[in-house]
C-alpha cells in the first residue's frame, strides 16, 4: 500500500558548536558553524564565533615601539655603548694633544706648501675611518662641545633599537660603513679637505631607522622631522660638511634596505653580501679618485 502524501519536513534542530544543548540558527560568517548568543561576536557583516575573532586578531600586526636604551632583560646594546665610549676616549685624546687630532683627521691635511700633498692621497687611508670618531676641539669655545654631545645623544637614542633589530654584527657594519661613506664622498668631492665627526654614521642610522621603521610598521614621523631639520642645518652652514652627512645617509639607507627587504631565505647571504658590496664600491671610489691626483699613492 502506498501513500501520495508529501514527505515529512526535516525536524533536526541545529545546536551551538560550543554549547551542544543550546538551539540556534545563527552561523559564523567565517567558519559557517552554528553559534549561540554567548558565542556571537559582532562583525562588519553578520556575526563571528570566538575562535574566528581570536584568529583574526592574532593575524593583525601590532604596532611596535622602540624600547628605551638599555632595557630588555639581559640584553644590552653593547656595540652602541662601545661606539659611544670610543668617541669619548678619542675626544679626550684630541683635547690632550693637538697632534693626535691632526694625525687622525678625516681625509687629511690637504695640499701643503710647495705643492706636496698629505693624508689619504699619500696612503693614509685610515683617516677615512678614524676621523669619524673625532669631533670638533673646544679651542677655548665651549659651544664646540655641542658637536659631540648631539652625535652621542643621537647614537644613544637610535642605536639600541637598531642594534636589537639588526643584530650586533650587522648594526656595526652599517654604522662603520655609513661613517666611511661620508668620508669617501668628502674625499671624492674635495680630496684636500678636512673634517671630523660621527655625523656621517649618525645620518646613516637615521636613514636605517626610517627604512626599518617603515618595514616594521613603526611611526617614522619623528625621525623624518629630525632628518629634515638636520639637512636644513647642513646646507645652511658652510662650516658643516654636507658630503659627510649625505654620504652617510645614502650608505646607511642602502644597507638598511638590503637588510629589511631581503627575501627570508636569503637574509643570511644578503646580510653579508650587502656590506661587502658597499665596501667594495667605496674602496673603488677612493682608488679612482686617488689615481687622478698627482703624487697619489695609486
Amino acid at each position: 500500500m502506498t501513500s501520495d502524501s508529501p514527505p515529512a519536513p526535516e525536524t533536526s534542530v541545529p545546536y551551538c558548536y560550543r554549547h551542544p544543548g543550546r538551539e540556534t540558527y545563527v552561523r559564523c560568517v567565517r567558519c559557517d558553524r552554528y553559534i549561540c548568543p554567548e558565542c556571537m561576536r559582532e562583525a562588519a557583516v553578520g556575526h563571528q564565533c570566538v575562535e574566528c575573532v581570536n584568529a583574526g586578531a592574532s593575524a593583525v600586526r601590532q604596532p611596535r615601539r622602540m624600547p628605551a636604551p638599555g632595557r630588555g632583560g639581559a640584553w644590552a646594546p653593547v656595540v652602541t655603548y662601545t661606539l659611544i665610549g670610543l668617541c669619548v676616549l678619542a675626544y679626550v685624546g684630541e683635547i690632550a694633544s693637538a697632534r693626535f687630532y691632526v694625525e687622525f683627521l678625516t681625509v687629511g691635511l690637504g695640499q701643503m706648501p710647495g705643492g706636496d700633498i698629505a693624508g689619504v692621497a699619500t696612503g693614509e687611508v685610515y683617516r677615512l675611518l678614524t676621523g669619524t670618531f673625532l669631533h670638533q676641539r673646544p679651542n677655548g669655545d665651549p659651544v664646540a662641545i655641542i658637536h659631540i654631545l648631539f652625535n652621542m645623544w643621537a647614537l644613544w637614542v637610535t642605536g639600541p633599537w637598531l642594534e636589537r633589530e639588526l643584530g650586533r654584527a650587522r648594526f656595526l657594519a652599517l654604522y662603520l660603513l655609513a661613517g666611511l661613506g661620508g668620508s669617501v664622498l668628502l674625499y671624492v668631492v674635495d680630496p684636500f679637505g678636512a673634517a671630523v665627526g660621527a655625523s656621517g654614521a649618525i645620518f646613516g642610522l637615521f636613514a636605517a631607522f626610517f627604512v626599518l621603521g617603515l618595514r616594521r610598521g613603526i611611526s617614522v614621523q619623528p625621525i623624518v622631522l629630525v632628518l629634515v631639520l638636520n639637512l636644513v642645518l647642513t646646507f645652511s652652514n658652510s662650516n658643516i660638511s654636507w658630503q659627510g652627512h649625505i654620504g652617510g645617509l645614502v650608505v646607511g639607507g642602502l644597507i638598511a634596505a638590503a637588510y629589511a627587504y631581503a627575501p627570508p631565505r636569503l637574509r643570511g647571504v644578503v646580510g653579508v653580501a650587502a656590506p661587502v658590496a658597499v665596501a667594495a664600491v667605496l674602496v673603488a671610489a677612493v682608488l679612482v679618485k686617488t689615481a687622478g691626483i698627482p703624487g697619489g699613492f695609486v
